[in-house]
C-alpha cells in the first residue's frame, strides 16, 4: 500500500517542478504584436555601483554623487526602444513627431506611457512595465558584463549613440543602427530620453531632500540623453526629470519585465 502510494504520489506531482511562484528566465524572450515582433533580453541581477564611479567623475553632476551600491534582480529589458510600430499596432496611431516605424515612439508623457503598458498587458497577459532607476543604469551599464564604459557600450559616444549634430541635421534615429552594449542593449545612450518608472531622489539624504512628496508624484526620471543633446548627457550614470504628463519629441521609452 506504502508503495502505491508513492507511485501515485510521483504522478500526480512530477519531480522536477518548480513552484509556480518562482519565475523562469531564459536568455531572450520574443513578442508579436499584429505582426510586430520585439525583443526582451535577460538582464541577470546583480550588485553594482550606481552613480558618479571614476570614469563619470570627470562630467558627473551634483545628483550624480554619492557613488554606492544598488541592488538588482533578475529581469528583462527591451532590446531597443519602443517603436513606433509597436505603439501603433498598440494603440492603433502614433503620437511621434519624427514618423518611422523603425524610429523610436517619441512625445509620449509617462502617463501615455502607462496606457500603453496596461494596453499592451491586455493583449499579451504578461506584466510589462517601465524599468526603474536602477535596472536602467545597471542594464546600461552592461550588467554583469560591464567593461566600464561612460556610454552605453563604448567610450566613444558616435559608435554607441545619436546625438547632436548627427541625430539633427541628418534626422538619423533609427534602432540598432549603432553598436550594441555588452548585454545587446542598442540605443541606451542618445536617441531620446527613456521614462523610468522611480520618481526623483537625490542620493544624498533621498529621504529629506527639497524635492517633497508632491513633487516626487508627479516627476518621473528619465534617463539616457537624446539626438538633439550633447555626449555629457547620454552618459551611463546622467539623471534628469520630467513632470508625468509633459510631451516632448525627446522623450521615450523601453520596456521591462
Amino acid at each position: 500500500m506504502k508503495n502505491l502510494l508513492f507511485l501515485l504520489l510521483l504522478v500526480l506531482v512530477p519531480t522536477g517542478i518548480k513552484s509556480e511562484n518562482k519565475r523562469t528566465y531564459t536568455s531572450t524572450r520574443y513578442f508579436s504584436i499584429k505582426g510586430v515582433t520585439f525583443k526582451m533580453i535577460f538582464v541577470q541581477g546583480g550588485v553594482y555601483t550606481m552613480g558618479a564611479t571614476q570614469e563619470q567623475i570627470p562630467y558627473a553632476e551634483k545628483d550624480e554623487y554619492p557613488a554606492h551600491k544598488a541592488m538588482v534582480q533578475n529581469f528583462y529589458i527591451g532590446e531597443t526602444e519602443v517603436s513606433q510600430a509597436l505603439w501603433t499596432a498598440v494603440m492603433g496611431k502614433n503620437p511621434s513627431k519624427f514618423k518611422g516605424d523603425n524610429w523610436p515612439v517619441e512625445y509620449v508623457s509617462y502617463n501615455d506611457c502607462i496606457k500603453f503598458i496596461k494596453a499592451l498587458n491586455s493583449l499579451t497577459g504578461e506584466n510589462f512595465r517601465l524599468p526603474t532607476e536602477i535596472e536602467w543604469e545597471y542594464a546600461a551599464r552592461g550588467g554583469k558584463k560591464s567593461k566600464g564604459y561612460i556610454y552605453s557600450g563604448g567610450n566613444n559616444p558616435t559608435q554607441v549613440a545619436w546625438l547632436w549634430p548627427d541625430g539633427i541635421e541628418d534626422m538619423h534615429n533609427q534602432l540598432k543602427t549603432k553598436r550594441p552594449n555588452e548585454l545587446g542593449l542598442y540605443d541606451m545612450s542618445g536617441s531620446v530620453w527613456e521614462w523610468c518608472d522611480s520618481p526623483y531622489n537625490e542620493y544624498i539624504n533621498a529621504n529629506h531632500n527639497h524635492i517633497t512628496q508632491f513633487a516626487r508624484k508627479r516627476f518621473r526620471v528619465i534617463r539616457g540623453g537624446a539626438y538633439n543633446g550633447s555626449n555629457v548627457y547620454s552618459r551611463v550614470s546622467n539623471r534628469n526629470l520630467f513632470v508625468v504628463w509633459r510631451h516632448d519629441d525627446t522623450l521615450g521609452f523601453r520596456l521591462a519585465l
